[in-house]
């Protein structure tokens, strides 16, 4: 399944490389930004995480209006206020994930000169790390490696030059998939709201 879904990506930006060179213009863009993440649980008690990320973007455009926008991101996710089990004991922590997330999204362009947009597409994370700041134990062992979710974004870009652009965006990630491995009775799904601001580059 997860061999399918890189082929997948790998395919669409390609197809969107191809079809880009001859249609429009292709945009550059870095960006970082701060993360509140959560997890979706009927334990109400567990809490939102802050954390960051930073990420690099391609926006390949087939018209003024439309583009398909591929990204890799640097992403700190987590909550706060678990509980963890120390041989029989047990204490409060904090969990930290970190991913490599990468989302495939369509983008519509509008407004006046279409600086606005918004964008929404699947993303798929691969996890790098995951820990108790308690104990600072690794508990990756814990944890699916991939993780599946949509992607939904908001943003504008404000012309600096003729070929340089700064970005302001909110985005949100929404996992469709448990992140816990299958031998745990409790399934979580990981959500991130983010606000990023970055720089965009015209390269054709």
């Amino acid at each position: 399944m997860k061999k399918t879904i890189q082929v997948l990506l790998v395919t669409l930006l390609f197809s969107a490389a191809a079809s880009a060179q001859g249609r429009g213009n292709i945009e550059f863009g870095l960006n970082t930004g701060y993360n509140a993440s959560y997890v979706d649980t009927y334990d109400q008690y567990l809490e939102y995480r802050s954390g960051y990320n930073f990420g690099a973007s391609l926006d390949f455009y087939f018209s003024q209006e439309w583009s398909l926008k591929v990204k890799g991101i640097y992403d700190k996710k987590g909550w706060n206020n678990d509980i963890i089990d120390i041989d029989g004991d047990y204490y409060d922590t904090n969990i930290n994930l970190t991913y490599i997330t990468v989302p495939v999204m369509a983008s519509w362009h509008f407004g006046n000169k279409y600086n606005w947009y918004m964008n929404f597409g699947p993303y798929i994370g691969f996890l790098m790390d995951a820990e108790d700041t308690r104990f600072n134990n690794d508990i990756k062992h814990n944890f699916e490696e991939t993780d599946f979710g949509l992607a939904v974004g908001f943003g504008v870009k404000i012309p600096v030059s003729n070929y340089v652009r700064l970005s302001l965006e909110y985005d949100m990630q929404a996992g469709v998939t448990d992140v816990l491995v299958n031998d745990y009775s409790q399934d979580l799904s990981n959500y991130r709201h983010s606000f990023n601001v970055g720089f965009n580059f015209l390269l054709k």
